[in-house]
């Protein structure tokens, strides 16, 4: 698996973006790891739900929501109100509340008062839902059935800090974080019926040999009594002598401690925002040629004072002037031949000093080049 990280800093006028730190991990495992059966699939009478609300977080240090955003001020306005409290909404400005999208999925598996995670995304101007909190927010389905509550500190696994207007450190995205615990079902879904004899195991990530798999590791412990149905899914039938409730509850605990060692495709995950690249070990490139260079274009800019002269009933004048520097870096080239792991083209282009950036640009041409030999997806 290999495993690049960049962090951005934004700190100077022009708004330069500088690479703090640039971590990369190769190894390849001596032999796959095994996996339960319960990690890897569910029941096919498991129903779920995604759940969305409309909220405000508040206690932020002046990074909410501005005076633009009338939704939000209309939104405490509203709730002062319903607390008894007469408020003059043209006058309510406050920079320590931001309204927020909450987003939750929930499962059947949930019964009333079980907990899970929410996300918050800020849908104002607000600047950082750091420190906040999200007061009590009702979710719903599709259907506008509200099925949860959620409420609690975010966090964002990040800060945003800016001294002035023209200084500023970001750390990781401030404006999408998650309250883990946050919601709590108050209506939960109700399972879809299934029969007593026979019950349908769903792969999370569907694979033709991963079932397979799946279906001849059961049998192994239970005899012929699973059957993989297609990729997605395997049938197990439940033994006559496990039909009593308990045995059968047994029965099917005892099938999500079975380990397999499950078959995954070639796939490479790509986070722009972040610039992190993930990819499995079975990702390979065809032989290619590879020219990096960059050009860096720097611009700043210095006041220039002109005073005029003792009492010359002149006035000062402050001029701004611009120095641009261009540095054009010859391109590197790498050449591969022949079919090689995604590892050793990250070391070939570390070695060159390609940024993540640069590296994530480089895999997306390989993969129109038909070079990169996986799926490439792009969060």
């Amino acid at each position: 698996m290999f495993i690049s990280a960049c962090h951005r800093v934004l700190s100077t006028p022009a708004g330069m973006i500088i690479i703090l730190a640039l971590i990369a991990f190769f190894f390849v495992p001596a032999e796959a790891a095994k996996v339960r059966i319960k990690d890897i699939t569910v029941f096919q009478n498991k129903q779920e739900t995604d759940l969305f609300g409309y909220g405000l977080v508040v206690g932020l240090d002046g990074t909410g929501d501005g005076n633009g955003t009338q939704f939000t001020t209309q939104s405490l306005v509203n709730m002062m109100e319903r607390m008894g409290l007469e408020l003059d909404r043209n006058k309510v400005k406050v920079k320590n509340v931001a309204a927020v999208m909450v987003t939750a999925r929930m499962s059947s598996q949930q019964t009333e008062g079980a907990y899970f995670d929410v996300t918050l995304s800020s849908i104002g101007d607000a600047s950082s839902l750091q420190g906040g909190t999200l007061l009590l927010t009702p979710l719903s389905d599709a259907t506008g059935v509200v099925r949860a509550v959620a409420q609690g500190p975010v966090s964002i696994g990040g800060f945003n800090v800016q001294v002035d207007e023209g200084n500023r450190i970001i750390n990781n995205y401030t404006l999408v974080g998650r309250i883990p615990g946050g919601g709590r079902t108050t209506h939960p879904l109700s399972p879809t019926p299934d029969s007593d004899k026979e019950i349908f195991l769903s792969l999370v990530n569907p694979d033709f040999t991963t079932a397979h798999r799946v279906a001849e590791r059961i049998n192994i412990k239970y005899g012929l009594t699973a059957y993989a149905v297609d990729g997605g899914s395997i049938k197990v039938v439940v033994p006559d002598s496990l039909m009593h409730p308990n045995l059968r509850m047994q029965f099917l605990s005892d099938i999500g401690q079975l380990q397999i060692v499950p078959d995954n495709i070639a796939r490479v995950v790509i986070n722009e925002k972040t610039g992190t690249i993930v990819a499995g070990q079975h990702v390979t490139i065809e032989p290619v040629a590879v020219a990096h260079g960059t050009i860096t274009v720097n611009i700043q800019s210095r006041p220039i004072i002109s005073q005029p002269e003792p009492f010359s009933q002149g006035e000062t004048i402050v001029t701004q002037e611009s120095y641009i520097n261009v540095n054009q870096e010859k391109a590197h080239v790498v050449n591969l031949k022949g079919s090689v792991y995604l590892s050793d083209v990250a070391s070939a282009l570390n070695k060159i000093g390609a940024t993540p950036r640069d590296i994530i640009a480089i895999f997306q041409a390989l993969k129109q080049a038909g070079a990169l030999q996986a799926e490439l997806v792009i969060l």
